[in-house]
């Protein structure tokens, strides 16, 4: 109803600005009995149209989209970061106490200042193809299940942002982090489950870590090109690195 009275609104201020140029025209022959100059003017000012449809659709509007999709891309990388700082770093040690291949792909996730784009890209089609060996038995699932319950209305405050719906990779990982923490949360107790439950959450954990570490480096990449400050922090902390150490040496 709303959208058929502004329609309607849009209607009638098109055939005001009509009326109104038809007066004017009207009122300048009036006073001057020159149609010549009327339409001189006129066929002139409709030329000038099509110009000025290019400039403001094919030139203004490309500048003007390409400075949105930067501000956006801004802000869905700061909402990547807050989920790494809050959710996705200490995550990544979680599973990797799960990972039985961990130490095989451990020195090649060792990302120093040194790193190029290149490397970034090499390593991310690495783990594309990389056989995570996840046993849901190896780590602790207790402490998994308590950190992500905690992190539930967190997580869910990601989901609801709209900034979200142009990465579907990241997106892809919320879900499976989400699912995840689900699973975990119908289970009363992580002792004693049956040797399905526990290949079935080995399934849910490999296929949250495989994207997270790829989703990481991704992010690590961007803050080396953007933000070396917080580039050199997240490599302080690496979850790869047995030594490393947010102290600076």
């Amino acid at each position: 109803m709303k959208t058929n009275s502004h329609f309607i609104k849009q209607i009638g201020f098109g055939a005001l600005l009509l009326l109104l140029s038809v007066l004017f025209y009207t009122l300048h022959y009036a006073l001057f009995h020159d149609a010549h100059h009327i339409f001189i003017y006129l066929v002139g000012d409709v030329a000038f149209v099509f110009i000025e449809v290019l400039l403001v659709t094919l030139i203004l509007h490309q500048i003007l989209s390409e400075r949105e999709k930067r501000a956006m891309r801004q802000k869905l990388n700061m909402v990547i970061g807050a989920f790494f700082s809050e959710v996705g770093t200490p995550l990544l040690n979680h599973f990797r106490s799960f990972d039985k291949s961990a130490d095989r792909i451990a020195d090649r996730l060792d990302v120093d200042a040194d790193w190029s784009h290149e490397q970034f890209e090499r390593m991310r089609e690495v783990l594309r193809t990389h056989d995570y060996e996840v046993d849901s038995r190896a780590g602790d699932l207790k402490t998994l299940q308590e950190s992500l319950i905690s992190k539930r209305p967190f997580l869910l405050r990601l989901l609801e942002n709209p900034n979200l719906l142009e990465h579907e990779r990241f997106t892809e990982l919320l879900w499976a982090v989400f699912h995840l923490a689900d699973e975990l949360s119908h289970r009363p107790t992580m002792e004693g489950l049956p040797q399905p439950d526990y290949e079935h959450l080995a399934g849910d954990i490999k296929r949250a870590y495989a994207l997270l570490i790829r989703e990481w480096l991704s992010h690590l990449d961007h803050l080396k090109a953007s933000y070396p400050y917080l580039f050199s922090l997240a490599v302080r902390t690496n979850p790869f690195n047995p030594t490393a150490s947010v102290e600076l040496q």
